[in-house]
């Protein structure tokens, strides 16, 4: 118990005071992570002409072959390839992938369920840290864990190519995401930053490890005890990186708000309630930049 308790405790530190940590020792197969990053390095090798099938930029389509970061809305384009997949859906979205390479609907699907577990265990711990486990004597339709099995589940494929001047651009602008929590998968390339104190810091890349970022749904949730964290991608001029971000959250349906439970006189209530379809308009109309769209649901 003490040890479970000291890790809650650091689990707890990480969430309040950098807003991601990282995991090892998770249980996927490294074999399954090595074929996740192959495929997606393949994919972003085939001809332009077979990526661009599945170029749109409409962001409810549930497959999106695309660049920069909004399309729609950018004024100067980042560094940066991406295909967007939605996974709540499987298996019913499968046909609606790419079909090239061949073992790449396979390799994906057997990624995102072993994602999907690992965001669950990991959701469950994180639930405790902030004493919100629900117990027998509490309303089954306030079980969140239960909906999380059903949640929203994105999954993003990046591709930042080398850039021969990797000082005039980006491969992400900073933000923050839009869930509950982001897995990242990284490959050996450094890329990612994250915003701490003021001042940018590059997570090194672990092999088979997860960056788990909390995102804006679960600071909304915790009434703000967990900040999303502020992040980017930067490039460089000699090795292409690739990453695969799994975007964890509610269903889509589903309105997400602060736990009553985390509501007190000495802890107003401090967002509106927010569901998926709000993102979608503001990213649709809005520039996304930094906590934009968080900063839009923050109660004055």
């Amino acid at each position: 118990m003490k040890e479970k308790s000291q890790v809650l405790n650091s689990l707890s530190k990480a969430c309040e005071d950098y807003g991601f940590f990282q995991v090892i020792n998770h249980g996927i197969p490294s074999d399954i992570i090595r074929d996740m990053i192959d495929v997606s390095r393949r994919f972003f090798e085939l001809p332009l002409e077979e990526r661009s099938k599945y170029m749109t930029t409409d962001v409810r389509a549930s497959v999106r072959y695309g660049t920069s970061f909004n399309q729609s809305k950018d004024g100067v384009f980042c560094w940066r390839d991406f295909l967007k997949l939605l996974c709540h859906s499987l298996p019913d979205s499968l046909p609606h992938w790419p079909s090239s390479p061949a073992d790449l609907r396979e390799g994906v699907s057997t990624y995102a369920k072993q994602t999907k577990s690992l965001f669950l265990i990991i959701m469950e711990a994180i639930l405790e840290s902030l004493g919100l486990i629900r117990t027998a004597e509490d309303d089954k339709d306030d079980d969140i864990l239960e909906e999380f099995e059903d949640g929203s589940h994105l999954m993003v494929i990046n591709c930042y190519p080398s850039c021969p001047q990797p000082e005039l651009t980006l491969g992400m602008p900073p933000h923050s995401d839009y869930g509950f929590l982001t897995l990242l998968l990284q490959d050996e390339v450094e890329g990612l930053q994250i915003q701490h104190e003021g001042e940018w810091v590059t997570v090194e890349p672990i092999p088979n490890a997860f960056v788990v970022n909390v995102g804006d749904h679960l600071e909304m949730y915790s009434n703000g005890r967990y900040k999303s964290v502020l992040h980017r991608a930067i490039v460089n001029s000699t090795k292409s990186r690739t990453s695969v971000a799994s975007l964890h959250s509610l269903p889509m349906v589903r309105m997400v708000r602060p736990s009553p439970k985390l509501i007190n006189e000495e802890n107003p209530r401090r967002y509106k309630d927010t569901d998926f379809a709000t993102f979608l308009d503001f990213i649709a109309c809005s520039d996304l930049k930094e906590k934009s769209f968080l900063d839009s649901r923050k109660l004055t």
